[in-house]
């Protein structure tokens, strides 16, 4: 990932936008002449009389269009340029550095680090590169008139497989995963619990052992649709699924109204519907990004009430994130200075739970923990229980399962 501010803004836009200003100045003198010719009543002149039997015309006018065929040459090669520059992640990150910089950490950070912000965020085509650059242009008037939303919610992405489906095949059969989740208590030990899971993730068309498959759901021989009433997407009041064979099959949450329904957003499921955050994930607890931390061996156990004392300082509320980190140092070293902790691990585990707070933790764009609703599971949000809680139900009585074998089994 690019770690400096690319100077490409300045070359492709600044250098040529001179050579553009040239023209413009020359047309505004002239309008300027002629509205002074007429407040003043003067004759107009009449327009210049270009012979090209004389030399010198000849001579100035091969000049004038020379120079034009360089100028349009160079301001040509400069549109490709700007286009370019402005599809790298270093312009779409560092540019409007305050705005994005919790999205441009957390993909430094996350696995499709090596993927540009266009692949998933524009797509292929003239008709994406077009809505693109409408849409910047409406962001840029934002940050110049201070209108940015704090914090910035997710964006509106195009279908899955115009983006993820480049580089993930929705035929692939990934059969049973097996998870393990470590967790810590806030005792001296930081006594580890684990659990185990085994996840009947399949693929379309091919389930598991168990009958089932948890990526159904991108089959594309199967439609799911659905309504949303909320901008996040986490209330979902009806359920449409149209099987392999045509069958049609409509649920709708208790309460839910034809009214509400018909005012909330329709939907085609697809993989960033339950994958919502592949690109810049923040961590939806500061229990989970500190558990992360040392179930990797980036913080010590050996440090009493490590686990406690990581998740008190990287939930509370600093001014700058420069102050939570240099709080969050201070006060762990004022903690185990009385309790003869390894230097090298206690050194190491400050900068670790410094780590957490800096990819998490953004006061000036209001981003922290569990701001952006993950999807993928139902411990820190609705998650699947969006749509599986047992009360979305079809005419004949049946309903949308929400027993937790239907998706795993614990080990």
């Amino acid at each position: 990932p690019l770690q400096n501010r690319s100077p490409g803004v300045l070359v492709f836009v600044g250098v040529p936008a001179l050579f553009v200003l040239g023209p413009l100045l020359i047309a505004l003198g002239m309008w300027l002449e002629l509205r002074r010719q007429r407040v003043r009543g003067a004759a107009t002149r009449d327009w210049p009389v270009i012979d090209f039997s004389v030399q010198r015309t000849r001579r100035w006018t091969l000049l004038i269009v020379g120079l034009t065929v360089v100028n349009l040459i160079i301001v040509s090669l400069a549109a490709g340029g700007t286009v370019h520059t402005m599809d790298t992640p270093g312009f779409c990150g560092q540019t409007c550095h305050e705005p994005m910089e919790p999205e441009y950490v957390a993909w430094q950070g996350g696995p499709h680090a090596h993927v540009s912000c266009t692949a998933c965020h524009v797509g292929e085509g003239a008709r994406a590169l077009v809505r693109s650059k409408l849409a910047g242009t409406r962001q840029l008037y934002h940050v110049i008139v201070g209108q940015v939303p704090r914090p910035i919610k997710g964006a509106d992405m195009r279908p899955a497989l115009e983006t993820c489906g480049n580089c993930h095949s929705v035929s692939r059969n990934h059969g049973e995963v097996t998870v393990t989740k470590r967790e810590y208590a806030d005792d001296e030990q930081n006594t580890e619990t684990m659990s185990v899971l085994q996840m009947m993730v399949g693929g379309p068309g091919r389930k598991t052992s168990a009958g089932r498959s948890i990526h159904w759901h991108a089959d594309p021989e199967v439609r799911i649709e659905y309504v949303a009433t909320d901008a996040e997407r986490q209330t979902i009041p009806y359920v449409r699924v149209v099987s392999r064979n045509g069958q049609v099959k409509e649920y709708k949450a208790e309460g839910a109204t034809d009214e509400q329904i018909a005012r909330g957003e329709q939907r085609v499921m697809d993989c960033i519907d339950c994958h919502n955050t592949p690109g810049h994930r923040i961590s939806p607890t500061a229990e989970q990004a500190v558990d992360a931390a040392i179930a990797s061996g980036d913080v010590s156990r050996q440090l009493p009430f490590i686990r406690r004392e990581g998740v008190r300082l990287v939930k509370a509320e600093y001014p700058t994130k420069e102050r939570g980190l240099e709080t969050i140092e201070k006060e762990l070293r004022a903690f185990y200075a009385d309790k003869k902790a390894d230097q090298g691990d206690l050194a190491r585990s400050i900068a670790s739970i410094q780590s957490v707070y800096r990819h998490n933790v953004f006061p000036s764009m209001k981003v922290t923990f569990g701001v952006y609703p993950n999807n993928l599971g139902h411990i820190t949000s609705n998650g699947c229980f969006r749509c599986h809680d047992d009360g979305h139900m079809a005419v004949d009585g049946s309903t949308i399962s929400g027993v937790c074998e239907y998706c795993h089994v614990q080990k």
